[in-house]
């Protein structure tokens, strides 16, 4: 069950994912391994990286960033919705337009769609790919992180919320503040986790830390360091 989860592996299909890589992944005592990324992923190089992983018996989470490139045969669909986007299209526009695409077979898709973790994004990093393409209001205080949060779990319902710091280690009081106001969703943290020391750090209020930059620009060795 994914909401039992610690860390999870976030493998990026636009980069290099040579077999050692994978080998070590699976190996390392993550919980999970995410396909994901928000530039220059296709439909094609999404389900090539799926496929190497899926055997190996870890779960698998696709969090695909358009509605053009979902895959349906991992074991988990995970789906953002930036919360603190300035641009509709990100919020509900990206997923109506989801549902447009399928609505040929609608009964089956709500099928999906009831099975599907819905992830309210709070994106906090301004320099990061994410932060740009969705316009996030990044400049948020705990305060203001935490009623996003609120709005998230409350009136949207969902079951996660997902802060993103994209590359950047962030803020743990900005973690701390929306943990605090949680009671049913689950705290995912994402974002320059490359030590012991920072995963431990972030643990301390996220139910779920999500690595993976480590991996590609530190090495194998710094990732294993941040499994708990």
């Amino acid at each position: 069950m994914w909401r039992k989860w610690k860390h999870i592996t976030k493998l990026d299909p636009d980069r290099p994912n040579p077999p050692e890589l994978i080998k070590a992944v699976v190996e390392s005592g993550t919980d999970a391994i995410m396909i994901s990324g928000t530039q220059n992923v296709t439909l094609e190089k999404a389900k090539a990286l799926l496929d190497e992983v899926k055997d190996f018996g870890l779960p698998t989470v696709v969090e695909p960033s358009d509605p053009s490139n979902v895959i349906y045969d991992a074991d988990y669909l995970f789906v953002p919705t930036v919360l603190n986007s300035t641009d509709g299209e990100w919020i509900t526009g990206k997923h109506a337009k989801w549902v447009e695409l399928n609505f040929d077979r609608l009964e089956e898709f709500c099928e999906i769609i009831d099975k599907t973790v819905f992830e309210g994004y709070i994106v906090l990093n301004p320099n990061s790919a994410v932060g740009r393409v969705t316009k996030a209001k990044t400049n948020l205080t705990p305060k203001q992180a935490a009623s996003y949060a609120i709005v998230g779990e409350r009136i949207y319902k969902l079951p996660a919320i997902y802060i993103e710091y994209s590359g950047t280690f962030g803020d743990p009081e900005v973690v701390k503040a929306v943990k605090e106001v949680l009671s049913r969703a689950v705290l995912i943290y994402g974002g320059g986790i490359d030590s012991k020391e920072k995963a431990m750090t972030m643990l301390k209020y996220a139910d779920i830390i999500v690595v993976g930059n480590v991996l590609y620009e530190k090495g194998i060795e710094q990732f294993l360091e941040t499994i708990p």
